[in-house]
């Protein structure tokens, strides 16, 4: 189980434990966290669960793949170094401790 601090646009933290084998984005769903939207419920087929890692966290987070990497190019405003689909970070032990921030909004 990991601690994961959401936290949203303006700047309102949710710190939540999350359950090993479920992604970032299960977690900000089951914990109803405002700013994540997946749209298409985990699949990597839309944008809607964009965030942006923590610098601190960005090195420390299994690098993304290239399906995700096109999906990040319908998100908004992106950012080359932090923005990470969170429905593609699956929580292990290692993530404890993880902070993402939400965009102003999803596209």
């Amino acid at each position: 189980m990991a601690k994961i601090t959401y936290i949203e646009h303006n700047g309102t933290q949710h710190v939540v434990e999350v359950s090993n084998g479920l992604t970032v984005m299960e977690g900000a769903r089951d914990n109803n966290i405002p700013g994540i939207d997946a749209d298409c419920g985990g699949a990597c087929a839309c944008s809607t669960c964009h965030v942006y890692v923590h610098p601190d966290w960005v090195s420390k987070i299994p690098p993304s793949e290239d399906m995700e990497q096109d999906m990040l190019d319908f998100a908004y405003e992106p950012d080359l170094q932090r923005s990470r689909l969170t429905c593609q970070l699956q929580v292990t032990d290692d993530l404890d401790g993880l902070v993402v921030q939400m965009p102003e909004k999803q596209i």
